[in-house]
């Protein structure tokens, strides 16, 4: 030991670090792998901290009593330990933190008490070796210690002489023995030679010197006959007799300095052996293909040759660890009973007919033909119409595993792809992890938001998913981290997003489009009865026998607290009426909450509260009944009010159609004159098309003044400047399906005749006066109905598009079709378009 020691005093209270058939003596240095959770917990709290580190002193213990790794009882910890610096800490975080310390033994300890046993042992010690500033002060003064140790150095130095000093970890141990102080040379000779656990155990245990000579001195001695066995083998070309009986262990030279050199003790190196062995043998199991297998078996030979305390020793068994994990050729079948999951996909949703019937059409064709690889689905819809329950719902009818990957935000191609295996703390991408997570090669991958994805600096993420995403490459699917191909035909991919116009135009090709429009007043009303109450119900620890929402409340929070395509604010007010009604039941301490026992009310409650228009303010019995005066008590008013008559009161307004990412919207466009120039003048947050749209819908008016009867009014048209504004200013607009609604606008102005309440109206125009089809017309029909419009002028061209409307919303609005701007003015007025009438400058009808 090193004359620094002694100026280290061994604290009363220690730490301790449990061990397992290993043994820590002092003087010497030991690579330990942290793997117990109270271990974990105590390099967690106590080394951490690099500024303190070397400072910080903790007890290394063995366990014994025939305790394995896992075994964490305290009970069964030696009562003599090795107290120690942490001279390294390393480790990694994925795919679990493990971290491995390297310790340098100080002196002997005995455990006198236990302190604490959680969450890591403390115990309170007692040092058992001097540490005195002259090394040898306790050998010269015994004529028997110093007979001991000469003998002890000079067995010790003839076994160095056997090795070839030519190699370095030798020459190193040579120059140490001649330096090392003779009372510290049982330990470290202990830990280089090849010496059993128990046999370490009693070299830890002889706490007086001359015993410690006498134990560690047939072992010295057992090491140097071996040595001389070898020597006499290989001069006789015999090597083979060298047994585990001549030897009592077997000998090793690579392992007989090892110690010196890497800090691994044989028992450790057994023990890596064995787990390399089992990584083999599941790797000859998996069923990967050739490729896959030589890359891994070629990965096992690196790590059969590499020590364990280097860092790239724990990446390649991270990495053999995944490729033994991955499904390479483990499935499940698919159930295709098309009936019974027709029957299942109707109980789990309601509506979304067309994306029911692609899935059957999948199953049917798999029936036919088992080989067919899976399809790449993309459901396009707002949010909250149920596109990633619908994916798990159809994993569940193929009795397959799901896994879902969420995109938003994604930024970096390595997500997809993975890390290469060259960078510390590298990764498989999102795929390969969702594969091992699974544990099997065909299951329903949903790439949620898959319309998010972002460029970064490391790559464009959509990019890497092109070859995800193609049927006829993804059987061959590279990794980066994984280095081999892996066949991904076998996975059903279902993308989810809400605008495809953001994703890119290679990726949008790879994949097969199915749009879920938003839901009806009269759908809303299925879902909610079936799926949300009841979902809601339980949730909050309610039963319809305490709280029941007749038809009309429900149909009333449709229309007047929610005005979405999809149902998550339905869902989140029904949750909470459903909160304030759990607050009412625990209020009302003489009610029985044991609804087969309900007692009466008090009758010495005031009538007028049992008459009061709210049931809810104070329920006289249960169930709780929410009628409209109950929800706006907790809900408030209602947040959607029918606005139409009051906004097209007056000229230059009418109400136009969108699409948007969110569903159908209505759109209102306004427009207002005044002296000047000519110019135009558009707010409203518009995009390029828009903007040209409305200057195309102006030239069109001035060019056609005298077919519309305004050649009269040529002042408005020269020298009048126009305004037209989109409300709404905050939300940017985009897109030609405006146009007729901007050129009906700025005939309402010039006529100064109001546009019809009841209309609304969506279509793209061209200069010479022809009206143009325009997409999205289910949802810009759905959404005309939720604000109570019950007329809409379409292009003529959008006729074949009505069928996907349902049939419910059709019987209820009247479609009237153009062909031209002329067939637009003409529906939109009361009693057609005024023209050349002769009409007040201003009409109102407020």
């Amino acid at each position: 030991m090193s004359s620094d020691s002694s100026s280290i005093a061994v604290p009363r209270r220690l730490p301790l670090l449990l061990i397992t058939d290993n043994v820590l003596l002092p003087g010497s240095s030991m690579r330990i792998p942290v793997r117990s959770l109270k271990n974990m917990n105590m390099v967690k709290s106590r080394l951490m901290d690099r500024n303190t580190l070397r400072s910080t002193i903790i007890g290394v213990i063995p366990k014994t009593n025939g305790s394995d790794g896992i075994d964490e009882d305290v009970s069964k910890v030696h009562p003599i330990g090795t107290a120690a610096v942490v001279v390294q800490i390393t480790g990694t975080n994925w795919p679990r933190p493990a971290y491995t310390l390297l310790v340098t033994g100080l002196c002997r300890f005995q455990v006198e008490s236990m302190l604490q046993e959680t969450p890591y042992p403390i115990a309170t010690v007692k040092q058992l070796d001097k540490l005195s500033d002259d090394d040898n002060v306790e050998i010269k003064t015994s004529e028997e210690l110093e007979s001991l140790a000469e003998n002890f150095r000079e067995q010790a130095t003839k076994l160095v002489d056997m090795l070839d000093t030519s190699i370095p970890v030798v020459a190193k141990l040579k120059k140490m023995l001649d330096s090392v102080p003779s009372q510290h040379l049982p330990d470290i000779c202990s830990t280089i030679v090849k010496a059993s656990f128990s046999e370490k155990i009693q070299v830890l245990d002889a706490v007086d010197l001359a015993e410690r000579f006498k134990t560690a001195l047939p072992l010295l001695m057992r090491q140097i006959e071996g040595l001389k066995l070898l020597r006499k083998a290989r001069k006789e070309g015999k090597v083979e007799i060298v047994t585990r009986k001549e030897m009592g262990r077997p000998l090793n030279m690579g392992g007989v300095f090892r110690k010196a050199d890497s800090d691994l003790d044989e028992d450790e190196r057994d023990e890596d052996v064995d787990e390399i062995s089992d990584l083999a043998n599941k790797i000859k199991a998996a069923g990967m293909p050739d490729q896959a297998y030589k890359s891994a078996m070629k990965e096992v030979k690196r790590l059969k040759k590499m020590p364990a305390h280097m860092p790239e020793h724990a990446m390649i068994r991270n990495y053999l660890e995944l490729i033994t994990e991955l499904p390479w050729s483990k499935g499940t079948k698919d159930t295709l009973d098309i009936t019974q999951a027709k029957k299942d996909l109707d109980t789990d949703h309601y509506g979304l007919e067309k994306l029911k019937k692609r899935v059957i059409e999948y199953l049917a064709v798999r029936q036919l033909k088992n080989s067919l690889k899976g399809p790449i689905l993309c459901f396009v819809g707002p949010p909250g119409v149920g596109k990633t329950s619908v994916g798990r719902s159809l994993a569940n009818t193929l009795g397959r595993e799901f896994h879902r990957i969420a995109l938003g935000g994604v930024c970096d191609q390595s997500d997809i792809r993975g890390h290469r295996r060259t960078y510390i703390g590298s990764m498989p991408g999102r795929i390969i992890q969702g594969l091992r997570s699974v544990n099997t090669n065909n299951p329903v991958f949903l790439l949620d938001e898959i319309d998010k994805l972002t460029k970064g600096i490391h790559g464009d993420p959509s990019a890497a998913l092109l070859e995800v995403l193609d049927p006829e490459q993804n059987n061959n699917f590279v990794d980066h981290y994984l280095n081999v191909p892996f066949d991904l035909s076998q996975v059903l991919f279902i993308a989810t997003a809400n605008n495809i116009s953001t994703i890119p135009p290679a990726l949008l090709d790879r994949m097969e489009i199915i749009q879920i429009p938003g839901y009806t007043a009269e759908e809303k009303m299925h879902i909610a009865r079936r799926h949300l109450i009841p979902k809601q119900l339980k949730e909050h620890g309610l039963t319809d026998e305490q709280l029941q929402l007749p038809d009309d409340t429900v149909r009333l929070i449709i229309t007047s607290y929610t005005r979405e395509a999809g149902v998550r604010t339905l869902e989140r007010r029904i949750a909470g009426i459903c909160r304030a009604v759990a607050v009412k039941v625990l209020e009302n301490p003489t009610q029985d909450l044991d609804l087969g026992k309900k007692e009466q009310t008090s009758q010495g409650k005031d009538e007028s509260q049992k008459e009061s228009a709210s049931a809810f303010i104070h329920p006289p019995d249960m169930p709780i009944i929410i009628d409209e005066a109950a929800l706006e008590d907790i809900l408030g008013p209602a947040i959607f009010q029918a606005e139409m008559s009051q906004r097209l009161s007056q000229p230059g307004v009418a109400v136009g159609l969108a699409w948007t990412s969110m569903g159908g919207e209505i759109m209102f466009v306004e427009a207002t004159r005044m002296v000047g120039e000519g110019k135009i003048t558009l707010t409203g947050q518009l995009g390029d098309v828009m903007k040209e749209s409305a200057s195309l819908a102006l030239n069109w008016v001035r060019a056609n003044a005298r077919k519309l009867g305004l050649e009269s009014r040529h002042d408005l048209l020269q020298n009048t400047d126009i305004h037209i504004h989109f409300p709404a200013g905050a939300v940017g607009k985009d897109g030609p399906s405006a146009g007729i609604t901007i050129a009906t606008v700025l005939a309402s102005l010039f006529t100064g005749v109001c546009v019809r309440s009841d209309t609304a109206m969506t279509g793209e125009i061209t200069l010479r006066g022809l009206v143009l089809p325009v997409g999205g017309i289910k949802e810009k029909m759905l959404a005309a109905h939720r604000a109570g419009i019950n007329r809409v002028i379409l292009p003529a061209r959008n006729r074949k598009d009505l069928h996907e409307v349902p049939e419910s919303i059709r019987g209820e609005m009247q479609f009237v079709f153009a062909t031209t701007l002329e067939d637009v003015l003409e529906t939109a007025f009361d009693d057609g378009f005024p023209g050349g009438r002769s009409v007040s400058e201003l009409q109102s009808k407020l």
